[in-house]
């Protein structure tokens, strides 16, 4: 099956252990030696409309994800040290 990252930003990321969405796809690491994925990344998303700030962002890697279907994205993290956080977070210009 054949993506563009537009048709991947529009799926739903679902964590298959506990059924939680953990957003969409914001951003993806390439590894331009092999022209292959390497991660999915997921910005932090505000928590309850931005009074209790946002949550980290998530860095999933390849070999998490169980399969990429229509509307979603199923990966397989056990818990929330499986979920790399991101340092790097988007800027707001």
């Amino acid at each position: 099956m054949f993506c563009t990252l537009d048709e991947l930003r529009k799926k739903d990321v679902v964590n298959v252990i506990n059924g939680e969405i953990l957003g969409r796809v914001d951003d993806l690491e390439l590894d331009a030696n092999t022209a292959t994925i390497q991660k999915l990344i997921l910005y932090g998303r505000p928590k309850f409309f931005g009074i209790f700030g946002e949550r980290d962002n998530c860095v999933i890697a390849f070999h998490q994800i169980r399969l990429i279907g229509k509307d979603t994205i199923l990966v397989e993290l056990k818990g929330l040290s499986e979920c790399t956080i991101c340092t790097n977070r988007k800027q707001s210009s």
